[in-house]
């Protein structure tokens, strides 16, 4: 078992529940992962669930206080996410089509840029291989995202990513049916 308080980037387990965004503040934004797909929690609201069926492609990150905004991110030169206005999670919706942000707040520590990357193409990866509904069960990304996160500051290419995500998804196994 994974303990709370346990994070890849803005991946974080808290009360059991993984989640983006800082779940643990009062008046937050975040996107928590349940095992019939995403689920945004925002403040004075009930909330949205969004199906892993509908997600059609990859799940990726932007950040800055819009949604409208080009910008995948600014870094420090320590490889450290620089904003600290909230984060997007965008991907493309079937039925109907439509682009879709869940909006998440960031935690008051920082995140490592290679996280964040590690992060995105594992989503990517479960997207690809239609797998998406293994971040409904907790334990299954709790391995998955402690074999990212023990991962050294190496080669940032597209295909390490890859590589990385193929291997946390064998790690991790196929998680409960």
């Amino acid at each position: 078992m994974v303990e709370d308080r346990t994070f890849l980037g803005p991946l974080e387990l808290t009360n059991g529940l993984w989640g983006v965004g800082d779940a643990t503040r009062p008046d937050a934004h975040w996107v928590e992962f349940r095992p019939d797909g995403l689920y945004q929690h925002e403040p004075d609201s009930e909330g949205q669930l969004i199906p892993w069926s509908r997600i059609m492609n990859g799940i990726w990150i932007t950040w800055g206080k819009s949604s409208n905004t080009n910008s995948r991110g600014v870094y420090t030169l320590r490889g450290m996410v620089a904003t600290r206005k909230g984060g997007w999670m965008h991907t493309t919706l079937r039925h109907p089509y439509e682009d879709h942000q869940l909006r998440f707040d960031q935690h008051t520590r920082p995140y490592r840029a290679v996280d964040v990357l590690r992060l995105e193409s594992l989503l990517r990866q479960l997207t690809t291989e239609r797998k998406l509904h293994l971040l409904g069960d907790p334990e299954w990304v709790g391995r998955a995202a402690a074999y990212l996160a023990d991962g050294k500051n190496r080669w940032i290419t597209s295909r390490a990513l890859r590589q990385v995500a193929a291997e946390a998804l064998a790690v991790a196994g196929p998680g409960s049916p």
